[in-house]
């Protein structure tokens, strides 16, 4: 399933009235999301891939060949240990795996390598 088909931008972002409070002070630090970057209007509707990594397993191309219905690969990660963030490819941060209604979502524990900094100045 597309989740770009099913939630607009607009549902997964800060919106600007809330930021600019934020920005300015206006609630409490406890009740206070993070600022969002501030990114030029014609920026905000570019889609980005969102992906949550596993892990990954280094196999032969013989071993790829005989996979099966019923096969098990062991990958990298530990059970248990938090997800990789990435958007485009790029890892920007880790997450747990949550169950909101009847989907998958994911909690957000650390954004470490998300820089909009960067493009919004």
């Amino acid at each position: 399933m597309n989740l770009n088909d099913q939630f607009a931008g607009d549902d997964i972002l800060i919106d600007d009235e809330l930021a600019d409070e934020a920005a300015e002070g206006k609630q409490s630090a406890a009740a206070a999301p993070k600022a969002a970057p501030r990114l030029p209007q014609m920026m905000r509707r570019i889609p980005v891939t969102l992906t949550l990594e596993v892990g990954s397993a280094r196999i032969s191309l013989q071993e790829l060949m005989a996979i099966g219905p019923d096969s098990v690969l062991p990958l990298d990660a530990m059970a248990g240990e938090p997800l990789v963030i990435k958007v485009n490819g790029a890892a920007i941060g880790r997450a747990e795996v949550v169950v909101a209604g009847e989907q998958y979502g994911l909690k957000v524990i650390d954004l470490d390598g998300l820089n909009l900094d960067l493009i919004a100045s």
